[in-house]
């Protein structure tokens, strides 16, 4: 770790490149819908079954059921599933990202951070323009700022963590005070 500790280090900018490139292939895996060992359809949706009496052969009838986002809706419900479920696994590492923080702070934290807040900022502005923005061109445009801000956010993150104190010294700094 003793490596990683000067801002200047280029193993703190391969670092950063290791980690954009894990939540890009995350990403990738959520919206694409590729299935792979940890995206089991079987354990993301759950069927509803009724099952029907006034036949003498009774039978299941399934219905599979989705926070579907419209933008989603045409690629099938399996990358909706694949992506909400990527919603909730970025959260809980959001969750345990911040006790790291405190007690390890350091740039591989400082820039996970930087990665996994604009993550998951861009995917909550998202569901908002997915609900509130109607029209095509309005919802091109929507979502052309929506990757403008994520990416204007992340680059001023990293910014901070390169040039400054870091994400975790700032945020122990201001309750410092």
């Amino acid at each position: 770790m003793a490596a990683l500790e000067h801002p200047g280090d280029s193993s703190v900018l391969v670092l950063m490149v290791r980690i954009m490139a894990a939540l890009v292939r995350i990403s990738s895996v959520c919206c694409r819908g590729i299935s792979p060992l940890l995206f089991r359809s079987s354990s993301l949706i759950r069927p509803l079954a009724v099952q029907k009496k006034d036949r003498d052969c009774p039978y299941l009838i399934s219905a599979k059921i989705h926070a579907t986002p419209s933008s989603y809706a045409g690629s099938g419900s399996k990358a909706a599933s694949l992506h909400w479920t990527g919603e909730r696994i970025l959260s809980i590492a959001l969750l345990g990202l911040a006790p790291v923080a405190y007690y390890y702070p350091g740039p591989a934290v400082d820039y996970s951070l930087a990665a996994a807040l604009t993550l998951h900022g861009h995917w909550g502005l998202g569901q908002i323009v997915t609900d509130y923005v109607h029209g095509n061109f309005k919802i091109k445009m929507a979502n052309a700022g929506l990757f403008l801000l994520s990416t204007v956010t992340f680059a001023g993150l990293c910014y901070f963590n390169y040039h400054d104190v870091g994400i975790c010294k700032a945020v122990a700094l201001l309750w410092s005070k």
